[in-house]
């Protein structure tokens, strides 16, 4: 008898969880609730656009940030975006100190890779300007270039040390040529 029992509570059970059918079909037909599910149905219900207006509205309001994304202005904290001189055309060079040792015989575990460079070559074409008018300005890892024609602001690939460097301006190439020492912390321990 407790069989049967059961067998009435899984029916009664099944018709609880299942949608009602309207069409009639017979009630001793067992489907489980998992066959009217799929992928879809898993986590919370989707949202309509209606409810995602609302709650993006919501959380504009009632978030704890200082400030939206809109506010901030993109860019770097040196750019002067009110500044409508060009940019002019630049190239990074990496240097290395190399000896027939290295090139040879490999003793100092040089490679080409960036990690071995010890410098940096930062060449800056500067058409009609004169040396008298260049302004430049070394930080860490940014370099300040102004002049009356042009503004140059970059931001460095690699630490670099401000106070060791070396600026050279060739007037027939119409160039700038800094060379920067690079600062890398853990060199001493890594390249000996």
């Amino acid at each position: 008898m407790e069989s049967l029992s059961s067998f009435q509570s899984l029916q009664a059970l099944s018709a609880l969880l299942s949608p009602q059918q309207e069409d009639g079909e017979d009630d001793c037909k067992i489907v489980p609730p998992s066959a009217h599910l799929g992928p879809g149905h898993v986590g919370p219900p989707p949202k309509t656009n209606k409810d995602k207006e609302v709650s993006t509205a919501y959380m504009k309001e009632n978030s704890k940030n200082i400030w939206s994304e809109e506010e901030v202005a993109e860019g770097s904290q040196y750019d002067d975006l009110a500044d409508p001189r060009p940019q002019p055309e630049y190239e990074i060079i990496l240097k290395q100190n190399v000896g027939t040792e290295d090139l040879f015989l490999g003793l100092s575990r040089k490679d080409p890779s960036s990690m071995c460079c010890e410098a940096m070559l930062v060449k800056v074409k500067l058409p009609d300007t004169k040396a008298t008018d260049l302004v430049l300005d070394i930080k860490e890892k940014f370099l300040d270039l102004r002049t009356p024609k042009y503004k140059l602001g970059l931001h460095l690939p690699h630490p670099v040390h401000s106070q060791e460097g070396k600026a050279q301006y060739y007037s027939e190439k119409e160039e700038l040529q800094v060379t920067l020492l690079m600062n890398r912390p853990m060199d001493s321990v890594n390249l000996q």
